[in-house]
C-alpha cells in the first residue's frame, strides 16, 4: 500500500479538527495554517469527506466544519477511504481475468500481498482519531522490530 499525501493530509486535518474539540465549526483556514496544508487542497479533501459523511459543513459567517461522529468513533480507515485512497496492496485488477501478471492468473506472491492489505485495513480500522490524539498507537504492533531499527533481521 502506498499512502499518498491525500490520505496523510486528510488524517492530519481531521486530527487537527478533533484536537480542538470545539463547540463551534472550525474553518479550513485555521487548519491550513496549523498543519501547513494549502486551503485549496483542504477544500478538495473536505468536499470528499463531507460527501462520505465524515464531516459536516456549516455555511456562512462563523462557518466551518465539524466531525459527524466523536473522534473515538472515527476510524483512520474511514478517513482514508473517504478521500478515495486505496488500501489495496495487490497490483492486479481483481475483476480482470488477466490477473497480476497481465497475462493469465495471479502472481506467485498474490496471496501474501492480498493478506497484507487486509491486515493494514484491519489496523487502520481499529485506530481512531482519539487514539492518534492520545498517542495510543505507538507500540500496538507488539515487540516487532524492523531491520532498519537498530539491528539486522
Amino acid at each position: 500500500m502506498k499512502l499518498t499525501a491525500k490520505g496523510r493530509y486528510a488524517v492530519m486535518a481531521l486530527a487537527d479538527l478533533a484536537a480542538l474539540n470545539s463547540d463551534g465549526p472550525v474553518t479550513l483556514a485555521e487548519i491550513a495554517e496549523r498543519q501547513d496544508i494549502s486551503i485549496s487542497y483542504l477544500e478538495q479533501l473536505f468536499a470528499k469527506l463531507r460527501r462520505r459523511g465524515v464531516v459536516r459543513g456549516v455555511r456562512g459567517p462563523g462557518g466551518g466544519y465539524h466531525l459527524t461522529r466523536p473522534a473515538s468513533e472515527t476510524s483512520i480507515a474511514d478517513i482514508i477511504l473517504a478521500v478515495d485512497e486505496s488500501i489495496d496492496t495487490v497490483a492486479c485488477d481483481r475483476h480482470s481475468e488477466l490477473g497480476c501478471t497481465g497475462k493469465t492468473g495471479r502472481c506467485l506472491a498474490h496471496d501474501l500481498w492480498d493478506e497484507l492489505g487486509r491486515h493494514i485495513y484491519l489496523f487502520l480500522n481499529s485506530v481512531t482519531l482519539d487514539d492518534v490524539l492520545n498517542r495510543r498507537v505507538l507500540g500496538t504492533a507488539g515487540g516487532a522490530r524492523f531491520a532498519g531499527e537498530g539491528g539486522h533481521s
